[in-house]
């Protein structure tokens, strides 16, 4: 039997209901990606755990939502849309239950990869959702609103973190997503309904080993971005093993899906030349938004000393900005503008963040001097994420646009690894560069470095100290200023070559062709 395309639109209160079902599904896998940062230390302390194990907090997470977001479409269709979904819910709540109640590190690594797996699963599905439930000529509202969950969430897990941590305990982070969870998995179950975009796969039919090797590439993947920097990269012999597997295990999935009769991810839906401008622009758009979720409250953290919950609530003008423009971006994409010339002033903004960021950051930079940056960030981001999803999605149509939504899914988690993974190194580099070029300026007869050691030394000479200890003293400070100095400079160097990157995208962006648009809503499949 043949199916509309339209015949998944939804409307009045039960739009409401699958919409709001969808988006706070996707909010609670996002931000339990963020939320653990500003626990760790608690977690640390309480379960025994070194600085390298409790690392793996975060690892597992992010390999199981990797894992599965590229399975996700076959899966749906696979178990039907709907027991799928809720299935993934009810993982994420149980394992966010078993999170909270780990005895062991190890214990809670396990739990983490598999509520990763359940993560990963509500983040396309409620994205492909939230786009068959609208008609097409709405479908850039649909992503204004999906966008609101992906762009705020990220941001919103370190300041509720830090207040859990702080008037509570951290197993508390896990267990509010279980009432949240409960009541989403009942929605779930009486308003989604199941689409009929193909036959289920007998058991014999099932692509094992392109599942095997999908787990192995993208998690080894995942496994060497996470943890490269920490273990030296190529010096390490499990960094290169993972990386050999990475290759290796890539190369045999595409080959294997693009001969298996029923492959698990469906290679030929990336001829549709929208998709894959899309793709690639997802990519970007992950490495802009990770790598600048996570370089901001690092900085005001180990520079300018504030608290986890401080550095959190910096973002809260990112985020409003960003909740105020998603509509106003989904109106303008419904009135026809084209979603190339939107995508460019995205990456405009993105970049005059970038280079305003290098402008003001100094050792005591204030509160106040980020806020209209961060106000230009939200606005940046609300006009690369909508146009650029709505342009990878706009000319699919049944099973594609599941198919669709797990591409890009895939690829904004990967950017966004690659992302951290890159500004870590990055970081690194340039800090040993920087400090070796302001030692090397502080020569010990300078008469200046003289002056500055004297007056501190006498400085703590002053506070009853002997001299020998006070000279030690004023060495240390002066160690502490280069360190900060160093710090700094390097901050300096990724907001300016973040921002010089999205420059250079922008003309690119306006030389890609648009693709031809369906007139008609509906379509037979």
């Amino acid at each position: 039997m043949e199916l509309r395309r339209d015949s998944l639109v939804e409307y009045g209160s039960r739009r409401v209901i699958i919409t709001l079902t969808a988006i706070t599904c996707a909010l609670l896998e996002i931000i339990d990606a963020t939320i653990v940062n500003v626990a760790l230390n608690d977690m640390r302390g309480n379960l025994g755990a070194t600085l390298t194990e409790i690392a793996w907090v975060i690892t597992a997470y992010a390999i199981g939502n990797v894992i599965i977001i590229p399975m996700t479409s076959w899966l749906s269709n696979q178990f039907g849309r709907r027991v799928y979904f809720a299935a993934s819910i009810m993982i994420f709540t149980v394992c966010s239950f078993l999170c909270g109640n780990a005895n062991g590190i190890w214990e809670l690594v396990f739990f983490r990869f598999m509520q990763g797996l359940g993560g990963g699963a509500l983040l396309a599905t409620s994205q492909t959702i939230i786009t068959e439930v609208y008609p097409q000529e709405k479908r850039g509202m649909a992503q204004a609103i999906y966008g609101l969950g992906v762009i705020v969430g990220p941001t919103l897990g370190p300041p509720l973190g830090g207040y859990i941590v702080d008037h509570f305990s951290w197993p508390y982070i896990f267990y509010i997503n279980i009432p949240i969870g409960v009541i989403a998995t009942l929605l779930t179950l009486q308003f989604i309904r199941n689409p009929n975009y193909g036959e289920k796969s007998a058991l014999a039919d099932i692509d094992w080993v392109g599942i095997f090797l999908l787990a192995l590439s993208v998690g080894s993947l995942q496994y060497v971005l996470e943890k490269g920097q920490d273990d030296d990269w190529f010096a390490d012999k499990f960094i290169v093993l993972f990386s050999c597997l990475t290759v290796l295990g890539g190369f045999f999935f595409v080959w294997r899906e693009t001969i298996f009769r029923n492959p698990i991810v469906n290679f030929r839906v990336l001829k549709n030349g929208n998709l894959r401008v899309g793709t690639v622009l997802t990519f970007i758009l992950g490495f802009g938004l990770y790598g600048s979720t996570f370089i901001i409250p690092i900085y005001t953290q180990s520079t300018l000393g504030w608290t986890a919950e401080q550095s959190g609530m910096l973002m809260v003008a990112s985020s409003v900005s960003t909740a105020f423009m998603m509509p106003v971006i989904g109106q303008i994409l419904q009135k026809g503008v084209p979603q190339q010339p939107l995508v460019a002033i995205g990456m405009l903004f993105f970049a005059i963040f970038c280079f305003w960021g290098y402008k003001i950051l100094t050792n005591d930079t204030g509160s106040e001097a980020f806020f209209w940056m961060l106000v230009i960030r939200g606005a940046g981001m609300a006009m690369l994420f909508i146009p650029i999803t709505t342009l990878s999605l706009s000319t699919l149509k049944g099973a594609e646009i599941g198919q669709g939504v797990s591409f890009t899914g895939m690829m904004r988690q990967v950017g966004g690894s690659f992302g951290v993974a890159i500004i870590t190194t990055f970081m690194a580099r340039q800090n040993m560069e920087h400090r070796s070029n302001l030692v090397s300026k502080l020569g010990i007869n300078d008469p200046n470095v003289q002056n500055r050691l004297n007056i501190l030394q006498h400085g703590f000479m002053a506070r009853g100290m002997q001299s020998d200890l006070a000279l030690k003293s004023a060495y240390k400070v002066l160690d502490y200023s280069v360190t900060t100095q160093a710090n700094v400079q390097t901050y300096m160097d990724v907001f300016l070559y973040l921002g010089v990157i999205f420059v250079v995208c922008i003309p690119f962006i306006l030389f890609v062709k648009r693709g031809k648009q369906k007139a008609s809503m509906g379509g037979m499949h």
